[in-house]
């Protein structure tokens, strides 16, 4: 049995401790909320459509005619001198899918003013930190809310703090997490192929933003950049060849810098870098006024030195969005481009004449998917980045890994307000595949998906939400399905919600 030297489960027991700790003390002038939510949905085709599975916390199953019954609990306690607690989880019960019954959210967290540690599993943008609006966007192409959230430490900033001496024009914010995955049983049994893949694979991410913002005269004009960093490394691989993968605190300040590793390491981490990676340089511009505001933002993705420096030729996702906060019939407007085509060149090189060829030698940089790590960066085979680099749940065959990741999509989104109370989403985006470097399609694969959500709130804490979707084209196949949730949240123990 692999031994990660992070003590997950102890976390996980010491997350319910304090969950139950702060609970059970709530006052009147804490906040402990529930929410409980059921959802079904029928689907043509057997297989359920795009927009109704992606981006939703990897809960909804790919396999069509589903329903789940989600229940959590949320406890916020003030311990005065700006520190607050912070403990929360919620169970979902879904049918059908591998393990019917799991937890999802289980965490406990620490904050004083804006920095916060939180253990355990967390969803959400917040905690992950995106430039996208994580209602309308395709997918964050680093972190983004398509997978279950891994259990992890995760020290961060959710909110721009000022730099000092700036005059409040400079503002921060990042984060710096550790975690591991615990779907090695859910690997085993979907995977139904000769391929090996890594068990218990640990985590590390971590990202750094600086934001360009006249916070105190209001001048329209801002600025975002960030740089994101997501390893994967450790674990055990079922490769009796390779077996436990380097997993010491020395070989975590590798994966931290991006170095390679050691004499334990394979071969091809010893070249490269240890473990796998993937990452984005994030640019975000806004203009914003009291009436509207419109923003265009690029996430460029990158998986190794080459893209780094740029050899991959734009590769990532472009976006506008539009916010018209005098027009609630159509309050936000996002449009986005996203390709991964050019992947610093077509071929890949380890071992080549540096002085004939000067350069990294790379290409081929088949985002998401690595060599030794073949499940690649997913959690339950749903991308932990956009899913439109389709997830390894839709691999029909069982194999590891993502076979679309030479891709290119067009994506818009819109929301409003019909009348009071009574709200919708719309997604359409249409996606062309090429395959992988390593493994193309013989023909252009296409899809066009949509999704439209009506959402009506009533009694203050009641909402159901009807929803239609589809898919059409040779990519993701035929499908038309319509689903319906309806979720009520409300406070505990006489406290605010």
């Amino acid at each position: 049995m692999y031994k990660t030297g992070f003590h997950f489960r102890s976390v996980l027991a010491i997350s319910v401790a304090f969950c139950c700790l702060l609970i059970g003390q709530a006052q009147d002038n804490d906040r402990t909320v529930y929410h409980i939510q059921a959802f079904g949905s029928a689907s043509s085709g057997g297989q359920t459509p795009f927009w109704m599975v992606s981006n939703r916390e990897g809960i909804v199953p790919v396999d069509a005619n589903n329903g789940y019954l989600r229940a959590g609990i949320f406890s916020h306690k003030s311990l005065g001198n700006h520190f607050e607690w912070q403990a929360g989880g919620d169970i979902v019960f879904v049918a059908p899918r591998y393990k019917n019954v799991y937890i999802h959210q289980l965490y406990t967290a620490l904050s004083y003013r804006n920095i916060h540690l939180s253990i355990g599993s967390r969803s959400g943008y917040k905690y992950h930190l995106s430039t996208v609006d994580p209602s309308l966007s395709s997918g964050d192409m680093g972190m983004s809310t398509n997978a279950r959230p891994i259990p992890e430490v995760n020290l961060f900033l959710p909110e721009y703090v000022t730099i000092p001496w700036t005059k409040g024009w400079l503002q921060g914010r990042g984060h710096f997490a550790i975690g591991r995955s615990f779907d090695t049983d859910y690997l085993s049994q979907f995977n139904k192929t000769d391929q090996f893949y890594v068990q218990n694979v640990l985590w590390h991410h971590k990202s750094l933003y600086a934001r360009i913002k006249d916070t105190q005269n209001g001048f329209p004009v801002s600025m975002v950049i960030g740089l994101r960093h997501i390893a994967q490394w450790g674990g055990v691989s079922t490769n009796p060849k390779l077996g436990n993968q380097p997993h010491s605190i020395k070989d975590l300040l590798r994966i931290m810098l991006g170095k390679s590793g050691g004499d334990n390491a394979s071969l091809s981490d010893q070249i490269n870098a240890l473990g796998a990676h993937t990452g984005t340089y994030d640019i975000r511009m806004g203009y914003e006024k009291q009436d509207w505001a419109v923003f265009a933002y690029y996430q460029d993705i990158f998986s190794d030195a080459s893209g780094m420096e740029l050899y991959n030729l734009w590769d990532g996702l472009k976006g506008i969005q539009l916010n018209l906060n005098k027009m609630p019939w159509l309050s936000k407007i996002v449009l986005e481009y996203m390709t991964t085509l050019n992947q610093s060149g077509p071929f890949h090189f380890i071992d080549f004449d540096h002085d004939k060829y000067p350069g990294y030698g790379g290409g081929a940089d088949n985002y998401y998917n690595n060599g030794e790590y073949t499940t690649g960066t997913s959690y339950f085979n749903r991308s932990l980045g956009s899913p439109l680099l389709i997830s390894p749940a839709y691999n029909t065959d069982g194999a590891p890994g993502f076979k679309h990741t030479r891709v290119r999509a067009w994506h818009t989104g819109i929301e409003g307000q019909i009348i009071h109370d009574l709200s919708y989403r719309l997604l359409v985006t249409h996606m062309e595949s090429f395959g992988t470097p390593f493994a193309p399609t013989i023909e252009k694969l296409k899809n066009t998906s949509f999704t439209t959500d009506f959402s009506y709130h009533f009694c203050n804490s009641w909402k159901v939400t009807a929803s239609l979707a589809a898919d059409r084209g040779n990519l993701l196949g035929n499908h038309f399905g319509c689903g319906l949730s309806v979720s009520r949240q409300g406070s505990l123990f006489g406290g605010k919600r």
